[in-house]
């Protein structure tokens, strides 16, 4: 039997854990580098400068801070950040004033468009880093009939009625051509069997059901499948986000010392895949969510945190917003600030 490692978090003492918090603090604030002269100047820490000296030493080796080369003094590692962030920072709920403040921010009246764009440049400007806002999941739709024309080039033209009363047209790409009769008994299989389903429920259980027994399936049946698998489910790259201030990330020196680290992460936002992978995972979590340097699995984020919430209407999760900056950021104003912000959005999306 293999033996269990000990978990190197519940190895701190009480003064390993105060002295990694206040050095955080520190840093967090000044930017620098803190050595022991600093730290055995803090009222909070009643330890002699070789008591400091010898706990920075085990939390510098236990991988909670480390030493960059310009300097004597300490900074946190990503898991000293995780730590500081998880066991030792107290986050206060925002005061009635600046909650005022923020509700004030979104006023009645305004597109849904308009709303989303307001609260990603709230972020920003109470924040004074990137605020990102994604666009709101739209609700599953419901087939209610379905007809397919057939077009030239391999082409058909889906015509779903979905919902109520609402008409989409799709053009589909198809891998052969299909004659008018062909996708006139396809639309009447659909109908028949899947009418009041929803979309996507109904391509997946098509697709992914019926694959196995395409051998055994009749001409109509195969084609179904194959209008379903391209006409049903979301439009493809319906994903989207709002973003605002992301040229404030220029006024942090950790950021800011390396162009190139700026290109590629400013690159990382036009081109939206890999923070919208990121952020779609936050979607189905409770609260608040952190990601600090590379927990996000993104290298062009290694130097960056990013503090995220879902918004909801009607308890169903529409989308996150969040705020990505600095690992040096101070987190127990943003996490409260994107928290509050979350709720006030799906507030200011609600009708009633």
């Amino acid at each position: 039997m293999s033996k269990s490692v000990p978990d190197p978090d519940a190895c701190l003492g009480v003064r390993a854990r105060h002295l990694l918090k206040v050095l955080v603090e520190h840093y967090i604030e000044a930017g620098e580098p803190v050595g022991s002269r600093t730290l055995s100047r803090d009222r909070e820490l009643d330890l002699s400068p070789a008591t400091i000296r010898n706990v920075m030493s085990d939390l510098e080796e236990l991988g909670y801070i480390q030493s960059p080369h310009t300097s004597a003094g300490r900074v946190p590692t990503v898991r000293g950040y995780r730590f500081f962030v998880d066991s030792l920072l107290t986050v206060q709920p925002l005061e009635e004033g600046e909650l005022t403040r923020l509700r004030r921010s979104f006023a009645p009246g305004g597109s849904t468009q308009e709303v989303l764009e307001g609260a990603s440049d709230l972020l920003s400007a109470v924040t004074r880093m990137a605020g990102v806002v994604t666009l709101p999941r739209s609700r599953e739709d419901s087939l209610r009939h379905v007809e397919f024309l057939p077009l030239s080039g391999k082409r058909v033209l889906a015509i779903l009625v979905v919902n109520e009363e609402h008409v989409e047209n799709r053009i589909i790409h198809t891998a052969r051509e299909y004659s008018a009769a062909e996708l006139e008994q396809a639309g009447n299989y659909l109908n028949r069997h899947f009418a009041g389903k929803g979309l996507e429920d109904v391509r997946r259980r098509l697709v992914h059901e019926m694959r196995e027994a395409r051998e055994h399936m009749d001409r109509i049946m195969l084609a179904a499948v194959d209008m379903a698998e391209k006409s049903f489910g979301p439009v493809p790259d319906a994903g989207d986000y709002v973003l605002a201030g992301q040229t404030n990330l220029m006024d942090f020196r950790d950021l800011a010392g390396s162009v190139e680290r700026l290109r590629l992460l400013f690159d990382a936002f036009n081109q939206k895949r890999e923070l919208l992978h990121l952020l779609d995972q936050c979607a189905d979590a409770q609260g608040v969510q952190i990601f600090i340097g590379e927990e996000s699995g993104y290298e062009v984020l290694d130097g960056c945190s990013v503090v995220t919430a879902p918004y909801s209407l009607d308890g169903r999760v529409l989308g996150v917003l969040g705020v990505i900056g600095p690992t040096r950021m101070a987190y127990e104003r943003v996490i409260p600030i994107v928290d509050a912000t979350a709720r006030l959005l799906g507030a200011a999306l609600n009708p009633r």
